[in-house]
């Protein structure tokens, strides 16, 4: 059996600014991590494979620092590990990195066999589009499963996955034939702590390196800001509010509803008047 998993690095959310005057991420000195939610996809493969053998290979798109977090990848049990880093990728938005992606799982096909499944956390915390995972199942032709909390059952023989997925009003129970991609939740499971060999033997890993001609990729307009309809207009940090929130306090003996629905209308002193206008009109 083999399992890609696609992770990405990320600027560490909690230590983000926003630059005063662009209002763009300043992101030097910040650091980076792997997205929390692609380490819940990553932990999930290889309870896969520890359960039922096979290797894990964990791709990632980004510039040549983010051999780090494949490294980190490593540490924790991953199998293999392939950097796809040009800078003909750069600026990507979520079209152009999927198609980039799903080109390089293509050449991860041709080189080291078919994956099995495809794994990917829901969404990254830099972007929180949840574009990309889709965007590959779509364009590699696979079955896709998303805001999944848990694999309930996996039978190599008869090649099916049966997946819980969360939705509103309750869960979903799902299954799927072989191969397919599917889209983790967070809080879905626990990264591991890596073994000494594991740690030694990411050490010393040879990671693979494809460049776009490396990974196949044979119309360019499709990568980095050329093959990326978006537009980011502008990012800036929300204003703090002039007026301060109010505590109110439940009266001795009175309701604290009562308390809080009297303080809305005081508040707005044409609401009774809106929701009776409203009333009237059904």
């Amino acid at each position: 059996m083999h399992i890609v998993v696609c992770i990405k690095q990320v600027p560490d959310s909690a230590q983000i600014r926003v630059h005063p005057v662009t209002n763009t991420i300043m992101r030097q000195g910040v650091p980076t991590i792997i997205n929390p939610y692609d380490l819940f996809a990553l932990e999930e493969a290889m309870r896969l494979r520890d359960t039922f053998g096979g290797e894990v290979t964990v791709l990632t798109m980004g510039p040549p620092s983010a051999e780090d977090s494949l490294r980190k990848a490593l540490t924790f049990g991953a199998d293999r590990a392939v950097l796809l880093t040009d800078r003909f990728f750069a600026g990507s938005d979520t079209l152009a990195t999927s198609f980039a992606l799903a080109t390089a799982i293509t050449k991860i096909s041709q080189t080291w066999g078919a994956p099995d499944v495809v794994f990917t956390g829901k969404q990254t915390i830099d972007g929180d589009t949840a574009q990309v995972g889709p965007g590959i199942a779509k364009r590699l032709g696979l079955m896709q499963i998303t805001y999944v909390a848990k694999v309930a059952e996996f039978d190599p023989a008869e090649r099916t996955i049966t997946l819980e997925r969360r939705a509103e009003g309750g869960t979903q129970v799902l299954k799927s034939k072989l191969p397919c991609l599917i889209a983790m939740l967070e809080a879905t499971n626990e990264i591991r702590r890596g073994t000494m060999n594991d740690a030694l033997r990411a050490a010393r890993a040879e990671i693979v390196k494809w460049n776009a001609k490396d990974a196949g990729v044979e119309d360019m307009n499709k990568c980095g800001l050329k093959g990326s309809p978006t537009i980011v207009k502008r990012v800036f940090a929300p204003g703090a509010r002039a007026e301060k929130a109010k505590f109110i306090e439940a009266p001795e003996g009175g309701n604290l509803a009562e308390a809080l629905i009297a303080e809305v209308f005081s508040r707005q002193p044409n609401l009774e008047a809106d929701l009776t206008a409203l009333a009237r009109g059904f």
